[in-house]
């Protein structure tokens, strides 16, 4: 893999992979999986453009992405959270109502692109009122770049395997969730 080239183009194609996998995640119907209400978005822009994990930021990119994302959440009500990378400890991006909706508390950090990860820092810029939440559990995510999203899911996720599975240079992993099956041999999971 090459170091990505920003152009006009690369922009467009960034905004435009990232919604298509945020669009796919969101609209997939399957009755084993909850509905998307809150979305949880991890993203290396040093991937995306071909570079190693946390080596080769790119706020342009991030900035896209961000936007892809949020502009994808807004057209289906789907609130969305931004993970930081780890030197802010995988905190979250969201919006006070969202930290508020959820029963979050807020924590006293701005992410900047080499502290917290291009596409948080991108997404806390262009939201209305953003805080920054240690923790949270979304409904669904997904990872562009390797970034471990795992931690900020319901604990049963069911990996989706997306047609919009790269952006830039980086691949796209994505999961939903579903509630916790109980029971042992004898357990129905339907009504008669």
């Amino acid at each position: 893999m090459g170091r990505f080239e920003y152009t006009l183009g690369a922009k467009f194609m960034i905004y435009e992979q990232t919604k298509a996998a945020c669009l796919e995640l969101i609209r997939l119907e399957r009755a084993d999986v909850r509905p998307v209400r809150l979305l949880v978005i991890g993203a290396s822009s040093s991937e995306v453009g071909g570079g190693q994990i946390g080596k080769a930021s790119q706020p342009q990119l991030g900035g896209e992405i961000a936007r892809a994302a949020l502009d994808a959440a807004r057209e289906f009500g789907v609130d969305v959270a931004f993970q930081c990378c780890e030197h802010l400890n995988r905190a979250l991006v969201v919006e006070r109502r969202v930290a508020e909706k959820y029963g979050l508390e807020p924590v006293c950090v701005v992410p900047y692109p080499k502290a917290g990860g291009s596409v948080a820092s991108a997404a806390y810029r262009m939201m209305d009122e953003p805080v920054v939440v240690e923790s949270l559990q979304a409904d669904a995510g997904i990872d562009i770049g390797d970034t471990l999203i795992g931690m900020h899911l319901k604990p049963v996720a069911v990996p989706v395997r997306l047609a919009a599975n790269l952006v830039g240079e980086a691949r796209v992993v994505a999961a939903r969730t579903r509630a916790k099956l109980i029971g042992g041999e004898r357990a129905k999971y339907k009504l008669d």
